[in-house]
């Protein structure tokens, strides 16, 4: 009988330092301070702290949604405001470059491809505000047209028109232009041909020099 006392059979080990650790952390109350008791005296004044602070947190939310509303309106109205005017100024550039492309029609499509007129404009509008030496813009706005020309060779010929063009002077436009007078398009040479899409390209800028001094 002692033997089965004292064996392992019934043996039951004491509980370890982490065991009652553990049981006093789950036996321990969320809130200490909790009135279990209502009749407490404390228990009002308790329950009155709990009941603004969920007021307060209403208020909070609240005011927190309505300032986040307000805050989305807001940028609505900015990204609105930046499309309208990102639109009206594609607008206004499209409305130029259909300008001067009839401009342009309206003067040398009896000599010149219509195709050429079209993209001297559309290059033509959209380099003008740039800052760049007149002689530079003009060779930028025929090397589409003339892609087989090297930008130097291109940048000399353009030297005379840049210089009427600053100067006012329009004699050698009216030169390289009298040259289509009776002559077609493709019986003109490589370097005629080169010289008369400068000299629309020019004409092209002072078309919207003008225009812009208009405004």
């Amino acid at each position: 009988m002692a033997n089965k006392i004292n064996g392992s059979d019934t043996f039951s080990p004491l509980p370890s330092q982490i065991d009652l650790e553990l049981l006093e952390a789950l036996l321990e109350p969320e809130d200490a301070t909790y009135p279990w008791n209502p009749a407490d005296e404390e228990s009002e004044a308790y329950f009155q702290e709990l009941e603004q602070q969920f007021g307060m947190q209403d208020l909070l939310d609240e005011e927190l949604t309505t300032r986040s509303q307000d805050f989305y309106s807001h940028l609505d109205a900015l990204w609105s405001g930046v499309t309208s005017t990102s639109e009206d100024n594609d607008n206004q550039q499209q409305a130029v470059v259909l300008n001067l492309q009839e401009t342009l029609r309206a003067t040398f499509s009896a000599c010149v491809p219509q195709t050429l007129l079209n993209s001297i404009a559309t290059k033509a509008a959209e380099i003008f505000a740039a800052r760049q030496l007149i002689s530079e813009q003009l060779v930028e706005c025929v090397q589409t047209v003339l892609p087989t020309w090297e930008t130097e060779d291109l940048l000399v010929l353009a030297r005379p028109f840049a210089y009427a063009m600053r100067s006012s002077e329009s004699q050698n436009t009216a030169f390289a232009l009298n040259n289509l007078k009776n002559s077609e398009w493709t019986a003109l040479s490589e370097i005629e041909q080169a010289k008369v899409t400068l000299a629309i390209a020019s004409y092209a800028f002072i078309q919207l020099n003008n225009s812009e001094s208009e405004l």
